[in-house]
């Protein structure tokens, strides 16, 4: 049945560094599933670097995707694989792209707020797009500009010079969406009021893609799925995992995803004699996770604090693995409560090796009972999680801030 849109919807201006480069892309790809989901409301045009392979110009998924030159494609490299920051931090070299990526994603925002007269603009991660929009307002008029910050923004980089940056931005924007309770002091902290906040969640694909499937599940696969970054804390996984192998036989432990310190962690598991015991998958796009959660015994998200401040800002693949019916144990993050509150024996401190083996060992004991308090929790998180719905708490808030929204509604 062809989709049927409204011919004089608003335009919906979005900047986001992490976008997928093409269809089935394993980078993160949050921020298009929200895009996707405001077509009907919205005619939605993002702005996003470009990469060597991907079309500068596309139509995906109702969405009309901009994506700005900043170097020869062979050097568009700065945010993939890992995000701008971890990159610059791996290779040092790659701060000399930085200005060229700023300027490029600037006058991107200026031409197409001049030639689409955007209705409201939508930035994700404070810095770089806050600032790019911030100083936007100084050379060109704009609409109600609502900035999403996804954790590791505002988390990371709080003292000197960017934390006075990060609060220069706050005073140039309209609202700001955070994706955790836990988000919200360190914003307060930062100037943003209250009442110019939310506490808006990215989603999860609970209706089609992560659900609960009549395979037999594994008993002895753990699970790992996320970016090979610091504080994913997988390197704590790892140091748990022979003393586990040893009380589990037959015990594996799958690594999907990738990142810049992959080789450091390969190493380390054959350091640990664990090249039997332990699988990297690499990076799987999304369209591909839900098998491996229905396979798993267990996810394990040992999240930490990384030693640049930055932490994860909510963890979707706990929704992800809960939505296939897989039990989980979590990194205790402030973030995490937000999905575990109501289970706090599932989340555990993972540099504390003894209570992260309980932990686990807690699941591998008795996953069946485990996995029938999952199911319970699945129906709760749905109302919170599901696209569904957070894509409606989105198009109340950006109807609310645009003037005249409800009447070009009727």
């Amino acid at each position: 049945m062809m989709k049927v849109i409204p011919p004089s919807r608003p335009v919906l201006l979005v900047l986001a560094s992490t976008y997928p480069r093409w269809r089935d892309d394993p980078e993160p790809g949050f921020v298009h599933e929200l895009s996707r989901r405001l077509t009907d409301r919205f005619d939605v045009h993002v702005i996003t670097p470009h990469f060597a392979g991907a079309l500068r110009k596309e139509d995906l998924d109702g969405v009309h995707v901009h994506r700005f030159r900043y170097a020869p494609a062979a050097w568009e490299t700065l945010v993939s694989g890992g995000g701008m920051l971890a990159n610059v931090r791996r290779d040092p070299l790659k701060w000399l792209l930085v200005p060229g990526f700023l300027l490029a994603m600037f006058f991107s925002l200026l031409r197409l707020v001049r030639s689409l007269r955007p209705a409201l603009v939508h930035g994700h991660w404070i810095i770089p797009q806050g600032v790019i929009i911030a100083l936007a307002r100084y050379f060109c008029r704009l609409p109600p500009v609502v900035l999403t910050s996804h954790g590791g923004d505002l988390f990371s980089l709080k003292n000197g010079l960017m934390g006075r940056l990060k609060s220069w931005v706050m005073r140039r924007i309209d609202h700001l969406s955070v994706v955790s309770e836990a988000m919200v002091e360190p914003a307060q902290v930062l100037g943003m009021p209250h009442g110019q906040m939310s506490v808006l969640p990215m989603g999860v694909d609970l209706d089609e893609r992560f659900t609960p499937s009549e395979v037999a599940r594994s008993d002895k696969l753990l699970l790992f799925v996320g970016r090979l970054v610091e504080k994913k804390g997988l390197a704590h996984l790892l140091n748990a995992l022979p003393i586990l192998c040893q009380r589990y036989p037959g015990l594996r432990l799958r690594i999907v995803g990738f990142g810049p310190l992959q080789e450091s962690l390969l190493q380390r598991a054959v350091e640990l004699g664990l090249s039997e015991s332990v699988e990297f998958v690499g990076a799987v796009a999304q369209e591909g996770l839900a098998p491996h959660y229905r396979e798993a015994t267990l996810l394990v998200a040992p999240f930490v604090r990384a030693s640049t401040g930055d932490v994860e800002g909510l963890g979707l693949v706990s929704i992800e693995a809960i939505g296939c019916q897989c039990p989980v144990i979590l990194g205790d993050v402030p973030a995490v409560w937000d999905v575990l509150a109501e289970q706090p024996e599932w989340i555990v401190n993972p540099q504390d090796l003894q209570a992260l083996i309980a932990a686990v060992s807690s699941v591998l004991d008795d996953p069946e009972a485990v996995r029938n308090r999952v199911d319970t929790l699945r129906g709760r998180l749905y109302q919170r999680f599901s696209w569904s719905a957070v894509a409606q708490r989105y198009i109340h808030l950006f109807d609310n801030l645009i003037p005249d929204s409800g009447a070009r509604q009727r």
